[in-house]
């Protein structure tokens, strides 16, 4: 069970940390992703890392911006959001893939925590 949380209001050009905790077995062996669905579009990915955290990936709209990590000693993906952009509005939703390696496509995902919102003022 993954569960995400972090989201809130904040001006554009400002950060946000979202978090996203798991809980079971197994949290190693799974490639964890973010994605995010803004309102009247489609769910997307933004970054995934891969099970040791030697390896990530990320939409073009948000490198540099961004920064995916995980702590496998406490079962958690982070997403630090830096400049942030009133585009980048969105629920965003952490993921698990039992594959290991980055992965975007959302089909691969196995596991899907709940939404958490951020919101990006002009």
């Amino acid at each position: 069970q993954l569960q995400a949380f972090g989201g809130g209001l904040v001006q554009a050009g400002g950060s946000l940390r979202l978090s996203c905790a798991a809980s079971g077995r197994g949290f190693t062996w799974y490639t964890l992703g973010w994605f995010r669905q803004a309102p009247g579009k489609e769910r997307e990915f933004v970054a995934a890392i891969n099970r040791s955290g030697g390896r990530t990936d990320y939409t073009d709209s948000v490198k540099g911006r961004f920064t995916i990590s995980r702590d496998n000693a406490k079962n958690t993906v982070y997403l630090q959001m830096n400049s942030l952009k009133p585009e980048d509005t969105a629920v965003y939703y952490c993921a698990a893939a039992l594959t290991g390696e980055v992965v975007v496509p959302q089909n691969l995902y196995d596991y899907w925590g709940q939404g958490t919102q951020v919101t990006v003022s002009s």
